[in-house]
């Protein structure tokens, strides 16, 4: 079974070029349902390979499928690497995909580009699976940019406003800085090893020169920062809500943001033989990111900005893990981040249809009696990124923390603080939006007793809004937030993935309880990827009882602390609203000056230097050889005379120059 890998890919390859040539003809929602079904189909056979996978040596299975560049020592093949990590990574990238396009039947309903969304979602999870199922660097490279390219056209898919273009730009160039640390890791690897494939170059690791271990280390931890939104590449995820909310939850929370954690898991040997400030430099920037991101999120009133500055927070965590050695821990709250995080986003895009693409929690509140599935299935979510038992971001989050006291106990108090804002500002955002008074039109109570008694209408109303609501960035010009809004639940294309989402949410956390190695799963599972570079914990009984109380007790201080401002009003929120943090402590700003004045001026002296010096030298020694050809060029006249003439001098000149060399 596990010889049918290579579907996993084709499916939504086949997909893609089926709606490339006939996503127009076949339209909507028919165009979407293809899409789904590919990815569907490539998840049933995820998990028949899974089943496969048991019975092979480690888990680990390798296949070429053919030649792609052989240039001399230089080979690299089409290859599958299927192993623990990359298989779990496929299962959570292809269900959760599966999810997401199903959701975006519903949410794109009546846009005029629908076939082609569904082309873009199918081409990114090809390129994710390309990602993470490659057995080289190369191919997991091209992957990479698969994902960046697809990202690109996604958050600029409603390119008809000016920002939503802008976000797109800005994604893809902040990247770039990302993909050249790993074109250079790549290009360092084989110089290094003589290959670029995992099964050859990471077995020869620990015979490393240190030196070229940590350069190779750096490399691909710049390729990872630009990838999954850390200090100080973060910048270009906030904007990247521009694009359609599925594509908020496909891209930038379950899948391609976190290829930069699962490159570093890979290649974990190699940051085992760096220098050791490689690891404590991963663990800070991880930690630092997270609470930064977290700071921020206090005081945004978009929804989804609030959600995504908590996705840079929650990647943080993984890198934290990284840093400290927690490979499996950075895996573990990899997959329940997918499931928690996809479902706030996609709770968040049921909201936004619901109020009419209203985005802006100040209008929003009482919304859990007139919308119950997304308030129930979103709570879930909350109380899992929160970090409350028994749902799973707590066993996660808490693993990590574990690993990080481990390391530091300055990184495991500030791991805490964090942890403490982040059930915070997820309960702010609950609180307003599902709680407390109504803001957008009539009271919550008139709202219900108006839908309980004009269903009928109501239900040719929703028809009417779906129709109209393809285009999330039309709110500002429709409803503007004034005047009364009349909330409505999604419909069942949109609310299943909720639930299904929401299940795992809540249980996802046995994959990985610490209370003895046989509920260890996860960590068994990835012992023959990470297991010998991976630090062991051995917590007693009262420790890990300690932890697990403290970590209990942080979640529900934060949640409280929110009640009790938002809900209780007992303080005023704008001392925590602070304008530092509602502007991103001014960094996009800071960068956006610099690079519009002295960066920029500081590029075109670049740009001057590489004209005058670097391309005049080129040109100077092409400009100096073609006037010496002209002038030589007149000797070859195509006369014998003179041609017997330059012999005989030639001959003089010859027995001169041994004459002078002869001593007497």
């Amino acid at each position: 079974m596990v010889e049918l890998v290579w579907l996993i890919p084709a499916l939504p390859l086949a997909g893609f070029l089926l709606l490339v040539f006939f996503g127009k003809r076949i339209g909507e929602p028919r165009a979407g349902w293809i899409g789904t079904g590919a990815v569907a189909l490539s998840f049933v056979t995820a998990c028949v390979v899974f089943a496969g996978l048991w019975n092979e040596p480690e888990h680990t299975f390798e296949a070429s499928l053919f030649k792609w560049i052989p240039a001399g020592n230089f080979n690299v093949d089409i290859g599958i690497l299927l192993d623990p990590l990359s298989m779990a990574m496929v299962l959570f990238i292809t269900g959760i995909a599966s999810l997401i396009h199903l959701y975006s039947i519903g949410y794109m309903h009546g846009d005029s580009r629908f076939p082609r969304f569904f082309t873009y979602l199918n081409l990114f999870v090809f390129s994710m699976l390309v990602l993470v199922l490659g057995d080289n660097l190369v191919l997991t490279f091209l992957g990479w940019e698969g994902v960046g390219a697809c990202s690109y056209f996604l958050i600029a898919f409603w390119f008809e406003k000016e920002e939503n273009a802008s976000a797109g730009k800005k994604a893809f160039i902040t990247n770039r800085v990302g993909d050249w640390g790993f074109m250079v890791a790549i290009f360092m690897t084989f110089f290094a090893f003589g290959t670029v494939t995992y099964t050859e170059f990471l077995p020869m690791a620990p015979g490393l020169a240190q030196t070229t271990a940590t350069f190779i280390a750096l490399m691909l931890f710049v390729g990872a920062i630009g990838k999954s939104a850390q200090i100080p590449l973060f910048i270009w995820l906030p904007d990247a809500m521009a694009g359609p909310t599925p594509v908020s939850a496909l891209i930038h929370a379950a899948t391609m943001v976190t290829a930069g954690v699962y490159l570093l898991v890979r290649v974990n040997p190699i940051i085992a033989a760096s220098a050791s400030w490689i690891p404590w430099m991963i663990a800070i920037v991880g930690i630092a990111t997270a609470f930064l991101a977290a700071t921020i999120a206090l005081a945004q009133q978009d929804i989804k900005k609030v959600l995504a500055y908590s996705t840079v927070s929650q990647l943080g965590y993984m890198f934290l893990a990284v840093g400290v050695g927690g490979y499996s821990a950075a895996i573990f709250h990899m997959i329940t981040h997918a499931f928690f995080k996809a479902l706030l986003f996609l709770g968040a895009g049921s909201v936004i249809h619901g109020m009419h693409e209203e985005q802006d929690m100040r209008r929003m509140g009482a919304l859990r009696r007139i919308m119950p599935v997304t308030a129930v299935t979103f709570i879930i979510g909350w109380l899992a990124i929160a970090g409350v038992p028994p749902f799973s971001g707590f066993w996660s989050k808490d693993d990590i923390l574990a690993y990080a006291l481990h390391k530091s106990p300055i990184l495991y108090v500030i791991g805490l603080i964090t942890a403490l804002l982040t059930a915070f500002y997820m309960s702010r955002l609950v609180f307003r939006v599902f709680y407390g008074d109504s803001r957008w039109g009539e009271s919550a109570e008139g709202e219900l007793a108006n839908l309980n008694a004009h269903t009928a209408t109501d239900a040719a109303d929703a028809g009417a809004e779906d129709h109209a609501d393809a285009h999330e960035d039309s709110h500002a010009d429709t409803h503007a937030g004034h005047g009364a809004v009349h909330p409505h639940e999604s419909k069942w294309p949109m609310l299943v993935p909720l639930i299904v989402l929401a299940f795992f949410a809540a249980t996802a956390g046995v994959l990985n309880l610490p209370f003895t190695e046989n509920l260890e799963f996860l960590n068994r599972w990835l012992e023959p990827v990470v297991g010998e570079n991976q630090v062991h914990l051995h917590l007693g009984g009262a420790q890990l009882t300690f932890e697990l109380l403290l970590s209990t007790t942080i979640a529900l201080l934060g949640i409280f602390a929110a009640y009790m401002v938002y809900l209780k009003k007992k303080i005023d929120p704008s001392r925590i609203e602070l304008p530092f943090f509602a502007n991103g402590w001014y960094i996009d700003q800071g960068i956006t000056a610099f690079m519009g004045g002295i960066g920029r001026k500081g590029f075109e002296l670049i740009a001057m230097f590489d004209k005058v010096v670097i391309d005049g030298a080129v040109n100077g020694v092409g400009r100096a050889t073609r006037g010496g050809a002209s002038r030589l060029r007149a000797i070859e006249n195509g006369y014998v005379r003179w041609y017997a003439l330059m012999i005989g001098v030639g001959a003089v000149l010859i027995v001169a120059f041994v004459m002078t060399q002869v001593s007497f």
